[in-house]
């Protein structure tokens, strides 16, 4: 093998592993730099204390059975074993390099892959950057009460696995901002530390990270609903020109299935308890599948409709300058774009765009470089739809009429070309008046809150579930549902 031939091959087997003996685990070589693992060492003491306050509650002893990376490969990338929280190894990892990669789209298609930043995209790469990674810490933020009221032990460790994984991602940005953006790389990730989730002086970024998760119906719906808004960015992200974002991303998008299945499963196993309930009280009514203390399917309805939306809101505009110009300078890209059957450049291409036009609602053909962000909202609703169809599949086997549906994208959105316009749930420009007559039969009323909060009782007791919600068909790593996932010491 020759030389330069050799050297490739070794630097991609260093990139496959990770290296846990260090202070901070990385398979990015970080001891090499030594200037960039002081700065990143001064760093961690400030997450810690972050974690410690706004991570988990009530967590800080208990022994959790959790997944830790121990590898970028595809096969074998984990290890489950109990791990004592906060203990967990938090650590920079990238997926492993492509050492002969090119730039896919835009107009450095072709091009070498970047290794380092350009220094004429340097504020758009960074400000991407920055925007994911202030989602990561705040949805630890918004469930952090979460424990207080686990319908099971199963769920607990679901929830914790989901915060620590969520944390790392924290760490796999604040990695970019300190080794390739200097001191406004530092100052910005000392910011994702100080801005909180719902605080009224420093909020989070987006406005879907800074609603409260109240309760574990509220979770199922955003591990579902919004995690999946967090595939498709990161997955756009993971065609970045700029390769360590693109690699970063990638091995993000390999922990980010399991959040999408505990909403996707989570909500299935709540429509078979309220199946089971209905048949016990002989009756579909809401008043007495409440009252046998299951959640109605109006309700979980409306929740749908609430999550939906405020996903569809992280998207932003359909028609966006700023996705066509990340686009066209291959920071960005669509979703699975090497799979796309098109030029990769969108110069003379159209995509049909959703518009209000003269009170109705239709679609638009406009230029598909401005358009990115309304076709990677079209992947993400045909996407969530897959869910809806399971769960009306568990409603089919069990005799139920009562089908799910996803309300139309223009349903209760505050960004976009239908901000400030009123649009029912099933497409219809309505006025004022009608909305603040039909809006508590389309969005989760305080009582509905108040009614699911009321289920919300912690159930640790090994064997236990809440009375709400159906045990899961399988438990984690091929152990049973029931088994001892948490160890309260």
């Amino acid at each position: 093998m020759p030389g330069p031939e050799k050297r490739k091959y070794a630097m991609a087997i260093e990139h496959s592993n990770i290296d846990y003996s260090e202070r901070i685990p990385n398979n990015v070589d970080l001891s090499g730099n030594r200037r960039l693992q002081r700065a990143l060492e001064s760093w961690q003491p400030n997450y810690i204390k972050w974690w410690q306050e706004l991570g988990p509650d009530r967590s800080t002893g208990f022994d959790v059975y959790l997944r830790t990376a121990i590898s970028v490969e595809r096969d074998g990338w984990a290890n489950f074993g109990f791990v004592k929280m906060p203990e967990y190894r938090w650590g920079i990892f990238l997926a492993k390099p492509d050492l002969d990669r090119k730039i896919t789209f835009g107009d450095h298609k072709g091009e070498p892959a970047w290794q380092d930043v350009p220094g004429e995209y340097r504020a758009p790469l960074r400000r991407l950057i920055v925007t994911q990674g202030d989602t990561e810490p705040a949805s630890v933020e918004q469930q952090n009460h979460l424990g207080a009221t686990c319908p099971s032990l199963y769920d607990l460790r679901n929830l914790f696995q989901i915060n620590v994984e969520e944390g790392r991602h924290l760490w796999a940005m604040v990695y970019l901002l300190h080794a390739y953006f200097g001191r406004d790389g530092r100052e910005e990730a000392d910011m994702l530390l100080e801005r909180h989730s719902g605080d009224a002086d420093k909020p989070r970024i987006l406005g879907a990270f800074n609603e409260p998760t109240p309760d574990w119906l509220s979770y199922y719906m955003f591990t579902y609903f919004t995690d999946r808004d967090g595939k498709y960015q990161l997955a756009a992200l993971a065609e970045s020109g700029f390769d360590p974002l693109a690699r970063t991303c990638q091995f993000m998008l390999t922990e980010e299935a399991h959040h999408m299945f505990v909403g996707e499963t989570g909500i299935m196993r709540v429509v078979q308890r309220t199946c089971e309930v209905m048949k016990e009280v002989w009756s579909e009514d809401p008043k007495r599948v409440r009252e046998g203390g299951a959640v109605d399917l109006d309700t979980m309805q409306r929740y749908i409709n609430l999550h939906f939306t405020v996903s569809v809101d992280l998207f932003g505009q359909e028609i966006s300058t700023n996705a066509a110009t990340y686009f066209s300078s291959g920071l960005k890209g669509r979703y699975l774009e090497s799979r796309l059957d098109d030029d990769h450049r969108l110069t003379d291409s159209l995509w049909p765009v959703h518009l209000v036009q003269d009170g109705r609602i239709v679609l638009e053909d406009w230029p598909a470089l401005t358009a990115v962000n309304e076709r990677l909202r079209d992947d993400y609703v045909k996407d969530s739809q897959r869910g809806i169809d399971r769960w009306n599949g568990v409603l089919e086997s069990h005799g139920v009429d009562f089908r799910f549906t996803l309300p139309h994208r223009f349903f209760n959105r505050h960004i976009g070309t239908s901000a400030g316009i009123n649009v029912s749930p099933h497409g219809e420009v309505i006025s004022e008046s009608e909305w603040q007559a039909q809006q508590g039969a389309w969005l989760p009323s305080a009582e509905d809150q108040a009614f699911v909060g009321s289920l919300m009782n912690r159930v640790t007791e090994l064997g236990k579930i809440a009375a709400w919600i159906a045990p899961p068909v399988r438990g984690i790593d091929g152990k049973p549902w029931d088994y001892e996932y948490v160890r309260f010491n």
